[in-house]
């Protein structure tokens, strides 16, 4: 058997519905606050996220169902995941993201609907709705919020319109419903450190979060932070940083905590540079490598909480 490094959410899905699920895209007609008020985040391309999805204007049974039929013919899959994945979801009205969330359940075999959105896009009504939903229709809903960063001054520099203390307030306002948070973060923007991704794995640690979905840095084409590129302002350290930032990264993570992805995965042809020329499996099975040369596994530095000084001086 295969040495498991971290806790990888293909398993936790199994541990949790007994069998694979796999996540159906949607894409839906909705922006972002931060693209209201401006240009939004540097590294964001005018698409927003979500290459594999149909387009917004079509409806969200007809985007699952196309989906669905095409990975359960592939993978014979039996459940399924309705992943609201383009920019900001809960930047919508109530609602109508409410009114795409009951579309979703009409969706034979769909066990889970998850919205990614942002740290500033929390509120309390919209908790109080998600929670009457799931308590209705048995869906599990699950939230996932783009964080990027702990550095709250490389979050001002990447213009993410929200610091770290907004990050804080929505995990813990969404914690008394138990709904699963997956944290998105990029362990190597401009400007951050090891520092600041060991930094990251301690607070993400420290908080009712389920999840982390990490993203090497890809620059996709036509956003603020490709011309910065071009120009050469800005410096993207070398892969070997990026691999042990990774390694130190998992071995003070939380154990239970899982993993979605450790590099991201994007068309060729639609960024300008992403995971320095390599493909996402070969960094993977160097990563893996140096785990082993490092002795780490998920947790192995997760000993710095619960009056850490106290227990190292036997006090």
């Amino acid at each position: 058997m295969e040495k498991q490094y971290y806790y990888a959410y293909s398993q936790y899905l199994k541990d949790k519905y007994g069998e694979k699920v796999y996540k159906l895209p949607v894409n839906l007609p909705v922006t972002c606050p931060n693209k209201k008020d401006g240009k939004g985040c540097l590294f964001c391309a005018e698409a927003g996220t979500g290459f594999e999805a149909s387009d917004s204007s079509v409806s969200v049974f007809e985007q699952l169902a196309a989906s669905r039929t095409k990975v359960e013919k592939r993978y014979h899959a039996h459940k399924f995941i309705a992943y609201f994945q383009n920019y900001t979801n809960t930047f919508l009205p109530l609602d109508r993201l409410l009114g795409y969330m009951e579309e979703a359940s009409k969706v034979e075999d769909i066990v889970e609907i998850s919205i990614s959105t942002r740290p500033d896009c929390i509120r309390q009504d919209y908790l109080e709705a998600f929670y009457e939903f799931s308590s209705r229709t048995g869906i599990e809903v699950s939230i996932e919020l783009g964080l990027q960063t702990v550095n709250y001054h490389t979050l001002m520099e990447m213009n993410r319109g929200h610091g770290l203390a907004e990050f804080i307030d929505a995990v813990l306002r969404i914690a008394p419903y138990h709904f699963p948070v997956c944290v998105h973060m990029i362990l190597n923007l401009p400007g951050d450190t090891m520092d600041d991704a060991e930094e990251s794995a301690r607070i993400l640690s420290t908080l009712p979060i389920s999840m982390v979905k990490l993203h090497s840095l890809y620059i996709p084409k036509q956003c603020e932070l490709y011309d910065k590129y071009i120009r050469g302002e800005i410096e993207i350290c070398p892969k070997e940083e990026y691999l042990n930032r990774l390694t130190e990264f998992i071995a003070l993570l939380r154990p239970d905590i899982t993993v979605e992805r450790l590099f991201s995965r994007i068309p060729e042809k639609d960024s300008a540079f992403s995971n320095w020329g390599n493909s996402w499996w070969k960094l993977t099975d160097e990563w893996k490598a140096l785990m082993e040369e490092k002795g780490y596994v998920q947790g192995t530095k997760y000993n710095y909480l619960n009056g850490a000084a106290l227990n190292r001086w036997e006090i």
